[in-house]
């Protein structure tokens, strides 16, 4: 369920948009990126200089094409391909047409996305997410009972009652409206002031046990609980989320970051991928016309297999066929698992606390399995009830999440027929796609009796476990209660005055290392933070009038919690 729902958009004067910003750091990275000073400068005696990035995901792209602008030499190491969990896959035998493997939905207040995507030229359109203007009908079938709907109010009283409960829970239990507020003024006192309060009184409580000793869903039946983890609103079901952290829920709601999502037309991965491709003018060092993919003779360096250090105590990077090249600096975006499970690090690269917050990061699994359709059949009009033929689906069976992908008159068009999460999306790891496909087809027969979807199926499906990738382990972190302190340890990492020379020049970024894990602004954002602080560490600082967030680090720090 999301703060999409009818009456929990915070009321006011104040018009201006909510975004990303904050509650943890309230850093503007937006108006930052934006700024036409740029993000800093270095001495010209470092320009040209080599810095390592690890991984050609969205943060990595981000990273090394911000550091090319500044006149530095990025070496970017990808173990696959470009764009991470930005992949848009192409079905074989097809137009052209994608599947969506990872993200696939971006709230405009993702605002640094936003300035990326704007700058390559993307154009989006809005996701059909379960009862919102872009989703034509929706289907919401628990314990056997189907409820077609096209808004909230054709549903029975019940789901209202369940939405009610959520929207005096966040307004009356978590500050929800006056939050808001903060973030659309960017006033960081009030921010700072409530969500520092609610830290200490939250960490420590899990998404499940705040809804069930609110007093909005205490004087509720367990159905209510119920309902609302199996559905919910916007993009559905959070009940996946019930073990995390009640902090991670309130980053997601307070943001927005759940509401009017768009896709990107022709696919996510176009974003990374023109990244690297674009051609500059005007760079600081390099000629016009310079990009990533020149600087990299067309592609990335091979994935890592070590990371450590010389002699002289520049970093040490080995990629997979043994070649050694060593760095002033690098940025590792990898997920932070992957620092012990697939790479061999040197342990005194980090701090042990460091370390701790790495291991006991959280993931969450996910699965999705899409076919391609001859038509979006959907549309048609069942003559026995008057309704669309078939709809977004949100069920309590296996599938949970079916999304319907209408590519375009007289094109082929794309069922997701399953998005799903966590212990749901174990249930599909062991299977091969054929297997999933049949049992998802079952699934869907017993909403839709009647209706033969497989007569429509072309191409070859398409599907992945995030968690069986040996490059990712795992689609998104999540934190689980108690884990404020190990996030807080990852996210300002790229502050390293207090750390010792040995542990300096190697900075995390990904949106593992981000508060808004799973949504690529905070790949994005920690980018950011890593740009920083290799300028800093190469002798570089940021320019007059557009300060970087370790300039303003001290008065917006994430607060601290005691060990």
């Amino acid at each position: 369920m999301s703060a999409s729902m009818p009456g929990v958009r915070a009321r006011g004067a104040d018009t201006r948009p909510v975004t990303m910003f904050g509650p943890d750091f309230p850093f503007a990275y937006d108006d930052h990126v934006a700024h036409p000073a740029g993000l800093g400068r270095l001495p010209a005696t470092r320009h040209g200089t080599e810095v390592a990035v690890i991984g050609a995901g969205i943060s990595g792209i981000v990273a090394a094409y911000e550091l090319m602008k500044l006149g530095l030499k990025p070496v970017v190491y990808e173990a696959d391909r470009i764009g991470g969990r930005l992949r848009s896959e192409t079905f074989k035998g097809g137009d052209g047409t994608i599947a969506e493997l990872g993200a696939m939905r971006f709230p405009p207040s993702s605002t640094t996305l936003f300035h990326y995507m704007d700058k390559v030229g993307l154009r989006t359109r809005p996701f059909p997410n379960p009862l919102t203007p872009a989703c034509r009908s929706t289907v919401i079938e628990l314990g056997g009972q189907a409820h077609y709907a096209r808004r909230l109010a054709d549903l029975p009283p019940l789901f209202q009652e369940v939405a009610d409960a959520w929207k005096e829970m966040l307004e009356q239990e978590a500050s929800f409206s006056e939050v808001q507020a903060a973030i659309r003024a960017r006033d960081v006192p009030t921010l700072k002031a409530v969500w520092n309060q609610l830290v200490p009184a939250l960490d420590e409580q899990s998404f499940y046990g705040f809804i069930a000793r609110s007093k909005a869903f205490a004087r509720r039946s367990f159905r209510h609980r119920e309902v609302f983890g199996q559905v919910g609103f916007g993009t559905g079901g959070w009940d996946t989320d019930y073990p995390n952290s009640m902090l991670e829920i309130l980053r997601v709601v307070y943001t927005n970051a759940d509401e009017d999502h768009r896709s990107v037309l022709g696919g996510v991965e176009q974003l990374p991928v023109r990244l690297w491709e674009q051609k500059l003018d005007g760079l600081v060092h390099w000629p016009d016309g310079t990009s990533l993919k020149a600087l990299h003779n067309g592609m990335p360096m091979p994935g890592v297999a070590r990371i450590g250090r010389d002699a002289d105590g520049r970093i040490a990077i080995t990629d997979r066929w043994g070649n050694r090249q060593c760095f002033e600096a690098a940025v590792a975006t990898c997920q932070v698992w992957l620092l012990s499970a697939r790479i061999d690090c040197d342990e005194a690269l980090f701090p042990h606390p460091m370390w701790m917050a790495m291991e006991r990061t959280h993931y969450m699994q996910a699965s999705k399995t899409f076919v391609l359709v001859d038509r979006p059949f959907w549309k048609d009009v069942d003559p026995a009830t008057g309704r669309d033929r078939m709809s977004m689906t949100l069920s309590d069976r296996l599938t949970r999440g079916t999304y319907l992908l209408d590519q375009g008159e007289g094109r082929p068009s794309v069922i997701c027929l399953s998005y799903t999460w966590n212990d749901d999306a174990l249930k599909w790891l062991s299977l091969p796609v054929d297997e999933r496909v049949r049992l998802m087809l079952h699934s869907l027969a017993q909403i839709y009796p009647g209706l033969d979807i497989r007569r429509h199926i072309i191409g070859h499906p398409i599907t992945v476990s995030w968690e069986a990738d040996p490059n990712f382990m795992g689609a998104f972190k999540a934190n689980l209660p108690g884990h404020y302190r190990y996030q807080r340890r990852l996210f300002t990492h790229f502050m390293q005055d207090g750390l010792p020379p040995g542990q300096r020049g190697i900075f995390l970024a990904g949106d593992d290392v981000s508060w808004t894990a799973g949504w690529a602004e905070g790949a994005v954002t920690t980018a950011l933070n890593a740009v920083w602080g290799v300028v800093r560490h190469l002798g570089g600082s940021s320019l007059p009038g557009n300060p970087g967030p370790g300039d303003l680090f001290q008065d917006r720090a994430p607060v601290a919690l005691p060990d």
